[in-house]
C-alpha cells in the first residue's frame, strides 16, 4: 500500500514539475500559451525582480510585452481566453525568495 502512495506522489510531483520552469536572471525561457509563443526573463532591480514576457501569435503576429517588478511572494498572470465553453490558457509568473517560477496552474472549477 505504501508503494502505491509513493508512486502517486511521484506522479503528481512529475506533473507539477512538467508545468513549471524556473527563470534564470538575464536568460530567456520559452513561453507557449495557447497559440502564442515567446520568451520570458528577469533582471534583479533596485525595487525587486523586473520580469519581462514577450509573446506573439504565430510567426507573423505583432509582439506584446508584459512587464512587472515583483517583490518576494508576489506574482502576476497572463491569460489567453479559450473558445466559448473552453478554459482559458493561463501562465503564472511568481517570485519566491530568489527564484522566479513560470507555471501553468491547473484550472479551477
Amino acid at each position: 500500500m505504501t508503494r502505491i502512495y509513493l508512486a502517486a506522489i511521484a506522479l503528481v510531483a512529475a506533473a507539477v514539475a512538467a508545468q513549471a520552469a524556473e527563470l534564470v536572471p538575464y536568460a530567456g525561457e520559452t513561453i507557449e500559451l495557447g497559440g502564442f509563443r515567446g520568451n520570458g526573463y528577469y533582471i534583479d532591480g533596485q525595487d525587486g525582480y523586473r520580469v519581462v514576457a514577450t509573446l506573439a501569435e504565430g510567426e507573423t503576429g505583432v509582439p506584446v510585452r508584459f512587464e512587472a517588478t515583483l517583490a518576494d511572494h508576489q506574482s502576476f498572470t497572463i491569460s489567453v481566453p479559450g473558445k466559448l465553453g473552453e478554459q482559458s490558457e493561463v501562465l503564472e509568473i511568481s517570485r519566491a525568495g530568489n527564484k522566479v517560477i513560470m507555471s501553468h496552474p491547473l484550472p479551477t472549477n
